[in-house]
């Protein structure tokens, strides 16, 4: 309990984080021009190194550089604050002759007293800051930047034909494309960052000389000291106050050098250099060699060659021994080196000892994934899925998943598109979940020509059907377009027909593809903006299974779930009342029809559909049969036949028409009925009377007669 009240105000400090850096920036606003007392000095000075040291270690410790954003920012407000101090330190130097006990330190006990002495070191430090360190890091910093950013399109190119061709979702897609765009800024930050630094050590430069030959003026001039005592005094305290900074200028420069030449690596800095330095004994035994030859060389001291070179052997031989050269011996070049490695593995197995590892569990489990969904293509169509021949397949693929998104309001999953050698040339088929769903075939290089205007002309070309509406159609070349364009036939490309026939087969099988956790995604994205909704529906009216047995009702008949705050609030509304998803769909049905139902008219509010003869319906809802878990027509075979075969006819005649497939019926046998006359009519749609808006009107397009042994058996009744 103390442990967790003790951090109790550091939290509290670190949710101030943005008031705490405000009032820095604002703090270092004021050393430019306000004097601040020697031990105010000696804390910030002790400040500006602790920070620097942090940074250069919390540098060591990061894994990849651009997890490091904010060093960009950060070197420019330690420069700052760098430079505040300096103009602070040199206000009491020149006014008071003390600016603290460090930068007296520094004078004294670090250059000895000895002005010259400090005069050299501090040179030494600036050149090797400004010349060495910081030149070397911004040309480092100049060229990842250009390179970072040359490489941007592609990467970006890369991310998007990974997600296209299924190997990454739009989760992981986002994130990288997040992190290469982090990259990128990073290093156009470091480029300019780099500048500040070399900024820095001029500045250092001359505030030194400012303070040395001012400081002398004003020891001869106003303090009445001599030559030497002026130039000694003032000397000592300008370098040691240019050492003070300088040394944090170092430390900061380091810091931005190690971190522009690091490679991304899941390591910190110390894990990665070690182990890629003693990956490889060979090596450290043949420096141990070399040092063993100084040791013995005429006039070097023999001690500490010798001592380094008996390190490195041991070192060598211990890593030897604990197989640290199985990264070379393990290489795929090794063992395809070693023609018995697999017979060896083989018989350690069937021996019974320890099995050879083949490869990660990972990579194992992906062998027993399935693709949600995938399409196969022939060889001879893999023209269409390259994009150096002008194919976009793998474009409209994902065209067809954002329009399906933004109609259906459900997110397909990522679709994998692959070629298949046991396919037909010219043949792809589509895969739900491993099992083939629906297939078509194509003529790469011709077009489709449907005659969907009733046309009397004939096309020459290949006779075939259009694989979505199964209409007549024919493959014809590109001198026949024009004419089959002029008489009214719709005309596509081979890619255009591929993708109809996945968006129709989408639409089909949607609620297939939407899992419980697709579900939980959905209602996670409406949380932020229905919060209350979520809290009282989940997990105390129903679970998450009932909620996707009701999505996926719906887009089995196809109603889309694009208002799903409003099926949500159906749900809570109507649980208490059932918690049959079956009986909840229907119920929301009603309030959705002011959304679906339009989708269905011929004309603005009115409804061309078929309905049933009422002694049909009467009887009918007497043969509805529900279990716990389904609902469905339990009919005798001569009111089924002759109920199929009625309806077909009046399908014809719809469709020939140019009509969509309607028919009205009452609440209670809409869903039975449905069920039953699925399998034979999947396209045809069935409406409730209580789910058309009230602006709707019905046209009755035919009636759906009854059987005649129903007839005869209301007739004898009423007899």
């Amino acid at each position: 309990m103390s442990a967790v009240a003790a951090h109790l105000p550091l939290a509290r400090l670190l949710k101030r984080a943005d008031l705490l850096f405000t009032a820095a920036l604002f703090g270092t606003v004021l050393l430019l021009v306000l004097p601040v007392a020697p031990f105010i000095i000696d804390m910030l000075l002790a400040l500006n190194i602790g920070l620097s040291l942090l940074v250069l270690l919390a540098i060591v410790y990061v894994k990849d550089p651009p997890e490091f954003s904010g060093f960009p920012t950060m070197l420019l407000t330690l420069t700052l604050f760098r430079l505040a101090l300096n103009i602070s330190s040199t206000r009491q130097i020149l006014a008071n002759g003390y600016a603290g006990e460090i930068i007296e330190s520094f004078g004294h006990f670090v250059i000895q007293g000895n002005y010259i002495v400090g005069a050299v070191v501090f040179l030494i430090l600036v050149v090797i800051n400004f010349v060495v360190i910081t030149k070397g890091a911004g040309r480092i910093a100049e060229v990842s930047a250009r390179f970072t950013l040359d490489a941007l399109p592609g990467k970006q190119m890369a991310i998007d034909a990974e997600l296209n061709a299924g190997i990454i979702d739009e989760v992981a897609a986002t994130a990288r494309r997040v992190k290469v765009q982090k990259e990128a800024d990073f290093y156009g930050a470091m480029d300019g960052a780099s500048k500040f630094v070399r900024g820095d050590a001029v500045a250092g430069i001359l505030i030194t000389l400012v303070n040395v030959i001012g400081g002398f003026a004003i020891g001869v001039f106003q303090m009445g000291m001599s030559l030497s005592e002026s130039l000694a005094k003032f000397t000592l305290l300008s370098i040691g106050d240019g050492l003070v900074s300088q040394i944090p200028a170092l430390i900061i420069s380091i810091g931005a050098g190690l971190l522009v030449t690091r490679a991304s690596d899941n390591q910190n800095l110390g894990t990665q250099i070690t182990g890629q330095l003693v990956r490889y004994p060979r090596a450290l035994a043949i420096a141990a060699g070399c040092l063993g030859v100084f040791a013995i060389m005429p006039g070097m001291p023999m001690l500490p060659f010798l001592s380094l070179a008996a390190a490195a052997g041991f070192g060598a031989r211990a890593l030897r021994g604990s197989g640290a050269d199985a990264s070379e011996e393990s290489s795929p070049a090794a063992k395809a080196g070693k023609p018995g490695a697999a017979g060896k593995t083989d018989a350690a197995n069937a021996a019974g000892g320890a099995p050879a590892v083949s490869g990660t569990s990972e990579d194992v489990r992906k062998l027993i994934d399935t693709d949600i969904f995938a399409i196969e293509i022939g060889y001879g169509l893999l023209a269409l899925a390259d994009a150096k021949t002008g194919g976009d397949l793998l474009a409209r693929v994902t065209g067809v998943r954002k329009s399906l998104a933004r109609e259906k309001g459900v997110v397909v999953p990522p679709i994998s598109v692959r070629d298949n050698l046991e396919l037909e040339p010219n043949v792809y088929r589509f895969l739900l979940r491993g099992r083939p769903v629906a297939r078509g075939s194509l003529i790469p290089g011709r077009y489709l020509a449907m005659n969907v205007a009733g046309s009397d002309v004939r096309l020459r070309g290949t006779p075939t059907r259009e694989p979505v509406f199964d209409l007549e159609a024919t493959w014809i070349d590109e001198a026949e377009k024009k004419t089959a364009e002029l008489n009214n036939f719709t005309v596509v490309d081979p890619a255009s027909v591929l993708i109809t026939h996945l968006s129709e087969t989408l639409k089909a099988n949607a609620h297939h593809l939407l899992g419980r956790q697709d579900v939980q995604a959905l209602v996670d994205h409406l949380k932020t903006s229905h919060s209350a909704l979520i809290a009282e529906l989940l997990p105390d009216l129903v679970n998450l299974g009932i909620i996707q047995r009701v999505l996926q009702n719906l887009l089995r008949e196809n109603v889309p779930v694009l208002n799903l705050p409003l099926i949500l609030e159906g749900i809570a509304d109507f649980a208490g009342l059932s918690k049959n998803p079956d009986d909840l769909s229907e119920l929301i049905r009603r309030r959705l029809g002011l959304y679906f139902v339009p989708a269905h008219e011929c004309r603005p509010g009115v409804v061309k559909a078929l309905t049933l003869d009422p002694r049909l319906e009467q009887a009918l809802s007497t043969k509805v049969h529900r279990t716990a878990t389904e609902v469905g027509l339990a009919l005798d075979p001569a009111t089924g036949r002759h109920l199929l075969e009625e309806l077909g006819r009046r399908l014809t005649e719809l469709t020939s028409a140019g009509l969509p497939g309607v028919l009205v019926v009452s609440t209670e046998v809409r869903l039975p009925l449905r069920r039953f006359l699925e399998p034979s009519f999947p396209r045809l749609t069935l409406l409730a009377f209580q789910e058309l808006p009230g602006s709707s009107e019905i046209e009755n397009a035919g009636i759906i007669t009854a059987p005649a042994h129903l007839v005869r058996q209301e007739l004898k009744a009423a007899a």
